[in-house]
């Protein structure tokens, strides 16, 4: 078999396995992210302890909190999977009381995107009554996904 054959099957075999990695962690939803802000002191990013104030973006977007949870999802303008997940999440939002959606254009909220450590759209944060990250998912979720992440809050 020639090189060119061999760099060929080598690209194929690592593009089926990042596909295959890919769908298999997409929309799965995993833990938290620790905030990032400016330090007080010296002007370098520090780790703080307390939630980013999911509240007070979800207030700047026009919206209040659910009573039980809020589904915080971070979206793009031309993004194909953000218009799925708006479907999924706002079914989901018919399905369970006192959970609310709550959709952000991250383009138009770059602070809130990158205090939240948001690296692409969609993603999707349950928060607690209060606004407190519970976890977070990247891609597009799907239905049961949801459920299940909303019964940890």
């Amino acid at each position: 078999m020639s090189t060119g054959a061999w760099i060929a099957v080598v690209a194929v075999v690592l593009a089926a396995g990042f596909g295959l990695w890919r769908a298999a962690t997409d929309g799965r939803f995993r833990g938290t992210h620790v905030v990032r802000r400016p330090g007080a002191d010296d002007g370098h990013e520090q780790a703080d302890p307390t939630p980013a104030p999911a509240a007070d973006l979800v207030a700047a977007v026009g919206a209040t909190l659910g009573e039980r949870a809020t589904l915080l999802q971070f979206s793009s303008a031309f993004c194909a999977p953000c218009r799925a997940t708006r479907r999924v999440l706002d079914e989901v939002t018919g399905l369970v009381d006192g959970v609310a959606h709550v959709e952000v254009d991250a383009e138009h909220h770059l602070e809130a995107t990158r205090a939240f450590g948001i690296l692409r759209t969609p993603t999707t944060l349950v928060l607690d009554a209060g606004g407190a990250e519970v976890t977070r998912a990247t891609g597009a979720p799907t239905r049961d996904q949801v459920l299940t992440a909303l019964a940890q809050v």
